[in-house]
């Protein structure tokens, strides 16, 4: 859906002049708003325009990394100072019709388990409204948010996309869809806001390094919160907490290991193991599936020395006759 034009009180597009890829308090902003202003942002995919809908596998041989996580922005607040907490209402999240899983290791080595995948892989989707067709009739469900999302911070220079911050960033954080509202400290003056990174769908975890990568257009609302403080970025959302957002029937694995990433790869490799064994996919579509649509959970974190984190397989993406259970429904 779109909004009434009118209640859109700015435009960023995604051209050379407000498309970059690095945090870096010394950009120009492209526009100044005030609080309470309304923005639409264009966003380009996470590749930058370089895998399309017609992309291969052998094109990512050429896949210049450096321009990943394109944002749009940097949009400045009027007003915004250092201690003040910016609010992002997330009004509208549309996608563009067609999405992309990458599986990217090398050089690199992008995912929880690149070690065990070397060979670049992709899977190009087609997003009708609120699904995503995958293999053998698996349907995922789209929930659209932008995995990158974050103000300037407060260190001078460059600084990658790839991790978080304090200042927010790349969060993927797939429960800030449309309806969210995200708190973030400001670091700088005018806070500079970016965006980009538009997931479609995402597993919690995104275990293979990508979701349903997308380009999307973002509508959001701004305001300036001098009544709060804070050290890094909270959120009010509804969800979904589930692919679906209900609760549903799901095929669980688990991993138990002193360390907690060790427990998480154990889960995902076992996630990995059944859906190969006994839902007849590839090893490299199990991993891709768990990416966009399997929920990574810490069970308990307090029973030393040992520690456990499970993964949830929603039954309900698969064709009915295919499902294990049913459950609840």
């Amino acid at each position: 859906m779109s909004s009434d034009n009118d209640a859109v009180d700015h435009r960023v597009r995604a051209d050379d002049g407000a498309v970059h890829s690095v945090w870096d308090n010394g950009l120009e902003p492209v526009c100044t708003v005030e609080p309470g202003d309304v923005v639409r942002f264009e966003c380009n995919d996470a590749t930058n325009g370089q895998v399309g809908p017609d992309a291969t596998a052998a094109d990512l041989a050429t896949l210049d990394i450096d321009p990943v996580h394109p944002l749009t922005g940097p949009v400045a607040i009027e007003g915004a100072q250092p201690g003040d907490v910016l609010q992002i209402d997330l009004l509208e999240i549309d996608h563009d019709g067609w999405g992309c899983t990458l599986v990217l290791p090398g050089e690199i080595e992008l995912g929880l388990l690149a070690d065990e995948f070397p060979e670049p892989a992709l899977y190009v989707w087609e997003l009708e409204d609120d699904v995503g067709e995958f293999v053998d009739g698996i349907e995922v469900p789209l929930d659209p948010f932008p995995g990158v999302i974050g103000v300037a911070p407060a260190e001078d220079g460059a600084h990658s996309t790839f991790p978080p911050r304090s200042v927010g960033g790349n969060l993927d954080v797939k429960q800030l869809t449309e309806g969210s509202t995200l708190y973030l400290p400001v670091a700088v003056e005018g806070a500079l806001f970016s965006i980009g990174d538009g997931h479609a769908a995402q597993g919690d975890g995104e275990v293979c390094g990508t979701g349903i990568e997308a380009p999307m257009t973002v509508t959001c609302r701004f305001d300036l919160r001098s009544d709060l403080s804070l050290e890094t970025a909270q959120f009010e959302t509804r969800g979904p907490f589930t692919p679906t957002g209900r609760d549903e029937p799901m095929y669980g694995t688990t991993g138990v290991a002193d360390d907690l990433m060790d427990a998480t790869r154990q889960a995902i490799r076992h996630m990995i193991d059944h859906l190969h064994d006994e839902r007849g996919l590839s090893r490299t579509e199990a991993y891709m599936l768990c990416s966009v649509a399997v929920d990574l959970k810490p069970n308990q974190v307090v029973n030393a020395p040992n520690w456990t984190v499970s993964a949830y397989l929603p039954e309900r993406i698969f064709p009915e006759p295919r499902r294990r259970s049913t459950t609840g429904e």
